[in-house]
């Protein structure tokens, strides 16, 4: 919330772009409002299980209704100062106007304040520095730029922010493969969603039901299981790595790879490998153009101002998780199937 006023302030104060500067302007008052309950539907443990909501919900689809439960309702009625939550959703989820679709960049865009502010504070809260980058810098360079391929207003950046902003990819790309797709996080994450699909568990629909759950009950439940999955998480007592591929696989080593999963799940039996797919395409921000503003007033995307950008390519990796006393026949399999296949 506090960076999307930021934000906003930068985009307002300069280029001749469609918003009003003003700390109590009515946009200002918005996105901020925006920013501050975009995520509110996150169930326990964010995305590790996302797909497991009842009623075949997301948590977009949980945040929609959690803007309207009476609570938050009442606390726009009494402080919200003419903005609504109807106006909140629209913004997150369907905006109709150049100013909301610029204000929703700010919020979940290719240059949006959630990355700028998740790298930083998860950096920060796992002890590590691979998220850091110049924050300062970057919102001292961003500014709105019409896009003249669409018309439509977004979030671009000078020429002089450029490294800034390269220093935020890069944050982001080693918090993905050192941290996100973290070789333990992502065993915990496995046998975490199999304790959830073999209990049969899943997020609540109803609001109020859905915020009776958190981290805290879950993990209780997990304690009180007698499955092994839910001890590899409570205890740490998780299958080992038994294989993994390359970080950045191209298409047919992918598909190459994909192949010989239906062997090994014959050989070894149903559930009883875990697999990942870690797969980002990190360093693009999203499916629309950052673009750049040079000395001239020039534009160019992101991609082509930046060199050190234009070369990263797609983490793509699979990993195989195997019980202990199979592990290395895991292994051993793996590595015959690929090789009897062609490349």
């Amino acid at each position: 919330m506090e960076l999307a006023g930021r934000v906003f302030d930068a985009l307002a104060e300069r280029g001749r772009g469609p918003l009003e500067a003003g700390e109590q302007s009515r946009a200002r008052r918005l996105v901020r409002a925006a920013a501050l309950l975009h995520d509110i539907g996150h169930a326990p443990f964010s995305h590790s299980a996302e797909e497991l909501f009842a009623e075949g919900l997301d948590h977009e689809a949980m945040t929609r209704r959690l803007l309207h439960h009476d609570e938050v309702e009442a606390i726009f009625e009494r402080w919200g100062r003419g903005i609504s939550t109807d106006e909140v959703e629209r913004l997150l989820l369907s905006p109709s106007d150049p100013v909301e679709r610029l204000l929703a960049e700010v919020v979940s865009g290719e240059l949006d304040v959630d990355k700028m502010d998740y790298l930083l504070r998860d950096s920060l809260f796992c002890g590590v520095r691979y998220g850091s980058y110049d924050l300062e810098r970057l919102l001292d360079t961003i500014l709105p730029i019409e896009d003249p391929q669409t018309g439509e207003w977004g979030i671009g950046i000078h020429e002089g922010g450029v490294h800034a902003l390269e220093a935020l990819v890069m944050a982001r790309y080693y918090m993905f493969t050192q941290v996100y797709f973290n070789l333990t996080g992502k065993a915990l994450e496995l046998h975490f969603s199999r304790w959830l699909q073999e209990t049969g568990r899943r997020w609540p629909a109803a609001p109020e039901s859905f915020l009776e759950q958190d981290d805290q009950t879950v993990l209780a439940a997990m304690r009180d299981s007698d499955s092994h999955h839910a001890r590899a998480v409570t205890h740490r007592e998780h299958y080992p790595l038994a294989y993994e591929t390359r970080e950045h696989l191209e298409a047919a080593e992918k598909a190459r790879f994909e192949a010989i999963l239906p062997d090994l799940e014959r050989r070894f039996g149903p559930g009883r490998l875990l697999v990942s797919n870690s797969a980002k395409d990190s360093h693009r921000l999203g499916h629309s153009r950052v673009l750049v503003r040079s000395w001239d007033g020039q534009l160019e995307p992101m991609e082509e101002a930046s060199h050190f950008i234009r070369h990263l390519k797609r983490i793509d990796r699979y990993r195989i998780y195997a019980p202990t006393e199979i592990r290395q026949e895991v292994a051993g399999e793996a590595r015959r199937l690929l090789a009897e296949r062609p490349s």
